[in-house]
Parts: structure tokens; sequence; C-alpha cells
């Protein structure tokens, strides 16, 4: 594997699930949350925690699909981007999408971990940045993710 590529994984899990100097990431955001905690929202027109997991669990499969040129639509829920949820506290429900986020977290790492160093620069088909700009960029989406869920934690203290 190049040592870019390398370089790249650690960045994007770190953001994910990897120990990090900078504090919590989307993963460990989530770590111990239960339907009800995850289900709750600050008011009627916020995105609550659930919404943000299963929100960057569409973007990492997004990320995947523009890397590998998959067909638009295999995503394993309906829609796109945000995703209804809440209010009922569905614990299995919401282990089943924090698990989707995980399925999608090694998805992306599969795809990343094949490219090549020369493919950092390409432009996927239909798109207007490079492979490089995409994978420093689901990282800190889920960093920027990561940071709401704490904030949401906080606030139904």
């Amino acid at each position: 594997m190049a040592p870019e590529v390398r370089s790249l994984l650690t960045v994007i899990d770190t953001a994910y699930n990897r120990r990090s100097w900078h504090g919590t990431n989307l993963r460990g955001s989530v770590r111990g949350a239960t339907a009800r905690q995850a289900a709750w929202r600050p008011s009627p027109t916020r995105h609550n925690i659930w919404e943000l997991v299963v929100h960057a669990a569409y973007w990492k499969y997004a990320v995947q699909r523009r890397l590998t040129g998959a067909r638009r639509g295999s995503f394993p829920l309906e829609g796109s981007n945000w995703f209804a949820r809440g209010p009922a506290a569905d614990e299995r429900a919401w282990r089943a999408d924090v698990a989707l986020l995980d399925r999608m977290h090694r998805s992306l790492r599969e795809a990343v971990a094949g490219l090549s160093a020369r493919d950092l620069n390409r432009k996927p088909a239909g798109g207007s940045v490079s492979v490089f700009a995409l994978l420093s960029g689901i990282a800190a989406h889920d960093l920027y993710h990561a940071g709401q869920i704490q904030l949401l934690k906080r606030l139904q203290r």
C-alpha cells in the first residue's frame, strides 16, 4: 500500500474510531448512548444524535460509491442524506443503525485500501474534487458530527 494511502487511512480511522489527540471521534461520541438519548432533539426542527449517525453512514457510502463507481441507490436505506429517526426509542433499531455506520466505515476503508498514490489526484467520474479531497473531507465530516453529538449529549444533562 502506498504511504500516502496508508496516511489517509490513518486520518480516516482517527476521525472515526482510533485513539486520537484531539478528543472524541465519531464512533466514540456514540459509544454507550441509548436509543432514548439518541432520539432526543433540542427542538422539533433540529436533528438528533440518531439522525447524525445515519447521515454519517450515508456519506461514508457516498464517498465509497464515488471511489468505486458503484451504482447510485445501493445504500441499505431508502433515501439520501438525512433519514428521520425518533421519537420512538427502539434499542434494537438504534443498534442496527450504529452497526450500519460501522459497516459503511469498513466498506469505505476497503475502497481506500485499494487505491494507488496516483488515484489520489484524480477526480472521480462526475466529481469536481480529487479523491484526496473526498477522503480528507470525509474525515473532517466525521469529526464535525462527533462534535455535534458531544454537544447534544451535554445539552441533555
